[in-house]
């Protein structure tokens, strides 16, 4: 397992240096400093890190911010040590300045800029290090820094469209649920309280709303507490095994109107991500195993992996996708001429901006669903809960005439 070294030792014109080396063994670092004409004078194991880096880990706004900064000092021709060294000492969020020291110890040391990102993976994902070894393979590192800081700003649009989505009706429904909850279990209360005072029989409406006034505001609502707390993190914990995140992941994409939502993110993530890799020079098997794992639902990653799977045996990639039933027949047509026209990476950002509009689109017809079915269930529970008080009233001033 490689292992990271420090090491010093006298170049040939007895300057002395050292640096970080990730290697098998001693010995394959001090053959790599002489390969460098380096005679090493000590050569130790680095101690590994037993706490996490200080700070918290940076968002996607500091990668960005961190990989514009970064291309900018590229072409304008810093070398790569000094541009990490500047950014390490201007960088805000503390995390991310740890994580380029190291990377710039680790260049330092003889490693590739890719190579020091990919020791830092809760950082930099498989396709930022990925994209980054095709920039410096292909001598264009500034121009796929930019390409980079691009992606991730779609990215994180597209991620606050969906949050978005979810969070106006799940703010909405709490609303509405606490609202019934308060008034079962403290304004009914007092209504039971003076209808047993009048004697006789409630109307059964009333019955009801009272029986379960008392069951709420009794151990019954504990329960109920307790069962949908316990609910929840039985989900969550089916959903970290493999089988939950299929099964969870299949019902979600087969939901009226959540799903078409959920389908369309995904397309327009893969496309994103895949067109993005492609059109930056990483092998397109590479890039599919990248989109597969940053495909954030099972069933889209297992499609991606049977389309890589087919890939390597000679198929296009259109053919596969069109049998993964997975994505929409617009989508594989268009990657199939962009196949067939040599530009694969221009068709698949081209499906991206497409459907990203078709996320918005999607975005506004959950939210103008919802707000009617929501409006319907309190207006329905509440106008039942206030009937059902007011019916041993009515019934009290026939009584009474």
């Amino acid at each position: 397992m490689p292992t990271v070294f420090i090491w010093s030792g006298k170049t040939s014109k007895g300057t002395i240096q050292s640096g970080e080396i990730t290697a098998n063994s001693k010995e394959e670092v001090i053959a790599q400093l002489r390969r460098r004409n380096i005679m090493p004078t000590t050569v130790t194991q680095k101690a590994k890190r037993l706490f996490s880096l200080p700070g918290g880990k940076p968002n996607d706004k500091d990668i960005v911010v961190f990989t514009r900064q970064f291309a900018t000092m590229i072409d304008a021709g810093l070398p790569l040590v000094q541009a990490l060294e500047i950014l390490s000492k201007q960088t805000e969020n503390k995390s991310l300045a740890a994580a380029i020291t190291e990377i710039k110890a680790n260049v330092e040391g003889g490693s590739t800029y890719a190579d020091a990102l990919k020791k830092h993976p809760r950082i930099f994902s498989d396709l930022y290090a990925n994209m980054v070894a095709a920039g410096e393979a292909g001598g264009i590192l500034d121009t796929i820094l930019n390409r980079l800081a691009q992606y991730i700003e779609k990215a994180m649009k597209l991620k606050r469209k969906v949050k978005g989505a979810m969070v106006y009706p799940s703010v909405i429904v709490t609303v509405a649920i606490g609202v019934v909850w308060i008034i079962l279990v403290k304004v009914v209360p007092t209504f039971a309280k003076m209808f047993s005072q009048f004697g006789g029989t409630l109307p059964l409406p009333t019955r009801i709303i009272i029986n379960v006034s008392h069951f709420l505001a009794g151990i019954g609502g504990l329960l109920v507490l307790a069962g949908i707390i316990g609910l929840i993190v039985g989900i969550i914990l089916f959903r970290r095994t493999e089988q939950g995140k299929k099964v969870i992941d299949t019902i979600l994409l087969k939901l009226p109107v959540i799903g078409v939502l959920i389908r369309k993110v995904a397309v327009a993530k893969f496309t994103r991500t895949l067109g993005t890799l492609v059109g930056s020079g990483v092998p397109i098997l590479d890039g599919l195993d990248i989109t597969a794992k940053t495909a954030g639902n099972k069933v889209v990653e297992s499609a991606v992996l049977y389309v890589r799977q087919a890939v390597t045996e000679g198929k296009t990639l259109a053919e596969p996708l069109a049998k993964s039933g997975v994505f929409p027949p617009m989508v594989t047509q268009m990657i199939g001429v962009g196949e067939s026209t040599g530009a694969v990476d221009t068709m698949l950002n081209k499906i991206a901006d497409f459907y990203d509009e078709e996320v918005d689109q999607a975005v506004s017809n959950l939210t103008a669903m919802l707000e009617p079915v929501i409006m319907v269930f309190l207006g329905a529970t509440i106008g039942y809960i206030v009937v059902s008080m007011y019916l041993p009233i009515f019934k009290l001033i026939t009584l009474i005439k």
